[in-house]
């Protein structure tokens, strides 16, 4: 990129990021006296609302043998009450023109609804209602039970990439609970019962443990006084159990090799790196967009472009991760290149990072990557308010002020070092799947 046109793209983002940082400040916080906790953000420019529910619950409050059960009531959430029957959320948001969906990870779950502005009364008592009166009934859960084992068979056990990422979650981690699958194993999905499912409900489905954003076309003051009248009635329960579990120092590199039906090869590799809580956390950022962002990237320039020996590569790191959690990369070779060469490939990439620092330009390229994929996000108001629930997920909405700030900070010597302190050979967790007829 030419100098000019870094220059150009910084001013921009500069600007762009103090627009967003103006219109974070009047964010309207409030905790209800049941521990519902509330973050509204107006936003009028064009007459929608986005209304989230964050559930601190997530694959790693499950307990062994019940794996799949926080994804199991997400897809329970939406057979309905005694006040509002099964369907009837969707139909009600869908006839009113709005939009509705939810997702479990490894640390949430969440359900939003987009929709006109005018109609956040109706979402207000649909999510209340949800949350407290839900009817979990044993016809429901049998019939959703095999939409679950058939989502796990479609997304997992027949997807080459999610089968191999499940074995080498299961080699990387023997004690924390990121190491199951979010979906659940089959044999704990078949055998999950209605009164754990009504147990793990009551136990995390409560104001003390949800975080309630809303970003959109209203007045703030006036919606939380009506969240207050819906959700305020709605007991505190009690705490959940923490998750204590903390997932032991790797000794040495860990491989698995499976065989399945596919087209190609796929070389997974995973390390063990820590959380946003550490100071190393931005440095990883910056890696990883140098290694995988966009076709510019490290493992897109030289592995797929310019040698042509990968028909695609990538990485990832999650920044919002409750956890010390994984850096990934993967690969899935050209016909013709073996698993051996491509797993070479990328262990080469990574050292050259720990040797030779990054130029200023291919820095600064990552940096403006990042920085407006983040900024841009301000022009949705659903990337908006789900911005704001993640960073008060891990220490509050106000760390998001902060985020551009702190990676503009991140320098070529943080790159390489934090390359040398998290990528060594004998802590690698490497997963290769070989293409079976």
């Amino acid at each position: 990129m030419r100098p000019f046109l870094v220059a150009t793209l910084v001013l921009l983002l500069a600007a762009a990021g103090a627009s967003a940082q103006s219109s974070a400040e009047r964010v309207l916080a409030a905790t209800l006296e049941n521990g519902l906790r509330v973050l509204l953000q107006e936003d009028h420019r064009s007459p929608v609302v986005s209304f989230q529910m964050w559930y601190r619950v997530g694959s790693r409050n499950e307990a062994r043998g019940a794996t799949g059960i926080a994804h199991f009531l997400e897809h329970m959430m939406f057979k309905g009450t005694p006040t509002y029957g099964q369907g009837q959320f969707a139909r009600l948001v869908e006839q009113n023109g709005g939009q509705d969906n939810a997702f479990t990870s490894q640390d949430v779950t969440s359900y939003y609804v987009n929709i006109a502005a005018d109609k956040i009364d109706l979402v207000i008592e649909l999510e209340a209602d949800r949350m407290h009166n839900l009817k979990l009934d044993a016809k429901d859960i049998a019939s959703e039970r095999e939409v679950v084992i058939e989502e796990r068979r479609t997304r997992t056990e027949d997807d080459p990439g999610g089968f191999l990422g499940e074995e080498v979650g299961a080699i990387a981690f023997r004690s924390h609970p990121y190491g199951p699958p979010i979906i659940g194993f089959t044999e704990d999905i078949k055998r999950i019962t209605p009164e754990e499912i009504r147990a793990f409900y009551k136990a995390y489905y409560m104001p003390n443990n949800a975080i309630l954003v809303a970003a959109g076309d209203f007045k703030a003051a006036e919606v939380l006084a009506k969240i207050r009248a819906k959700f305020g009635k709605i007991p505190r329960g009690t705490p959940p159990p923490p998750v204590l579990a903390v997932e032991p120092p790797q000794n040495g590199e860990r491989r698995v090799i499976v065989s399945k039906q596919a087209q190609l090869p796929i070389v997974y590799l995973g390390y063990h790196v820590p959380n946003q809580k550490s100071g190393d956390a931005f440095g990883l950022e910056m890696l990883s967009s140098i290694l995988s962002e966009g076709r510019a990237s490290r493992l897109y320039k030289r592995l797929v472009y310019q040698r042509q020996i990968a028909l695609e590569a990538g990485g990832d790191y999650n920044y919002f991760s409750q956890d010390p959690n994984l850096f990934w990369f993967w690969a899935t070779p050209m016909p013709g290149q073996t698993p051996e060469s491509m797993e070479k490939a990328l262990l080469a990439e990574m050292e050259t990072l720990k040797t030779e620092p990054v130029t200023e330009e291919e820095l600064q390229r990552a940096k403006n990557q990042v920085e407006a994929a983040f900024v841009f996000q301000e022009d949705s108001v659903h990337r908006r308010a789900s911005l704001l629930a993640r960073f008060e997920l891990i220490g509050g909405y106000a760390d998001k002020d902060r985020f551009v700030e702190r990676l503009r900070a991140v320098t070529a010597a943080d790159v390489q070092r934090v390359a040398r302190t998290y990528f060594s050979d004998d802590k690698k967790n490497v997963g290769v799947l070989l293409p079976r007829p």
